[in-house]
């Protein structure tokens, strides 16, 4: 009985999660915060594929990456 209850709030969450991701359809954000983060997330990429290259972290001391983090 314990494994029915399961598998339907389980299945119940998965209907949920699949009609919540049909509503949204792939639409673009309209608030004007949603849409500075969309504009800023491909400097963003590049940014960080410069940083992290295999060129860039081999030749930096390790304590000059930003991964390096003191306790």
């Amino acid at each position: 009985m314990a494994f029915v209850v399961l598998f339907g709030v389980l299945g119940g969450l998965a209907l949920l999660l699949i009609v919540t991701l049909l509503r949204r359809n792939g639409k673009q954000t309209e608030t004007a915060e949603g849409l500075r983060i969309e504009e800023q997330a491909p400097m963003h990429t590049g940014q960080d594929r410069a940083s992290f290259n295999v060129v860039a972290m081999h030749t930096a001391p390790p304590t000059a990456s930003d991964v390096h983090h003191r306790h």
